[in-house]
């Protein structure tokens, strides 16, 4: 299922960033929307999300295994990272690809196009007294080194009220202007102070600025925004959507390391390939385009 408007209502266009708001995220690297989304489609996507963790699945990725993938043998009472869900569930893909969140990062992005490069269904157990469900510093971008645009961005849905004690996605405000973050990866280490620590002893300026949304309100941040997310301290469990979103003219890239090892992201085994062999992330089936500017 393709899903794409390149038209939205008079209702709708109000809702997009002003000019001063677009410079606010490329000097800060962050911006939270208004209300976008409405809560029957946060609803429906909740409910998805119930049944693909019992296992349903509309459609079985071609892969099942070398991307996040929680399984219920996991355990409950843990925190949960499942990628690639609007692959898989109906419900999840129609909130990934409201025409309203790629509006929104097409105007932030200066972009004509905006297609799905990812997504990632985080769950995070209530009353978590061991900080394990916090996620840890990391700049998206370090993960995607056969990108070739440096001009990606990332949607956060949370699927209700969420602020700092229920585990908010957190950002360090400006941080997308620093230099040499391509190994910014600390996904997986919880301990947020370690991190900030040594950005402090690179002569970094810490500036946390948590992303408390209300339901319906959606935040954006930079590719090379580091970002994390606190631990859910509160009764309540904290599910959201993190929406992985790839400009018009990004495309692939060979990238190899300084070790001399080539890399390469799990995306580039899902699609379809261009005639010289490369992965194309312009796959519609894949990555379909949330947004296109009209033709005028």
């Amino acid at each position: 299922m393709q899903v794409c408007n390149s038209s939205l209502s008079e209702e709708k266009l109000a809702l997009l960033p002003t000019e001063e708001e677009v410079a606010f995220y490329r000097e800060h690297g962050w911006y939270i929307s208004k209300k976008v989304l409405s809560d029957e489609v946060i609803d429906e996507a909740i409910q998805g999300s119930e049944r693909f963790y019992r296992g349903e699945r509309d459609t079985p990725l071609s892969k099942d295994s070398g991307y996040s993938n929680w399984k219920p043998e996991d355990g409950y009472d843990v925190m949960r990272n499942n990628e690639f869900v609007s692959l898989q569930s109906r419900a999840i893909r129609q909130l990934a690809l409201q025409p309203i969140i790629g509006a929104i990062a097409a105007r932030l992005a200066k972009s004509k196009q905006i297609r799905l490069l990812d997504d990632q269904l985080i769950y995070k157990p209530p009353q978590d007294k061991s900080g394990k469900s916090a996620v840890g510093w990391h700049a998206d971008r370090a993960y995607w080194a056969t990108c070739s645009s440096d001009n990606l961005l990332t949607a956060w849905i949370p699927f209700h009220d969420c602020d700092v004690s229920r585990g908010s996605l957190v950002v360090l405000d400006g941080s997308h202007k620093w230099s040499n973050l391509q190994n910014t990866r600390f996904f997986n280490n919880p301990n947020l102070g370690d991190v900030e620590q040594q950005f402090q002893r690179e002569g970094r300026q810490i500036v946390r600025v948590p992303m408390t949304l209300k339901k319906g309100q959606v935040s954006f941040h930079h590719c090379w925004t580091i970002h994390g997310s606190y631990s859910n301290r509160s009764q309540w469990f904290r599910l959201s959507l993190a929406v992985h979103l790839q400009d018009g003219t990004n495309h692939y890239r060979p990238f190899w390391n300084k070790k001399g090892e080539q890399i390469h992201i799990f995306d580039e085994l899902l699609c379809r390939t261009l005639p010289n062999g490369d992965p194309d992330f312009s796959d519609p089936a894949i990555f379909p385009i949330l947004w296109s500017e009209p033709e005028k």
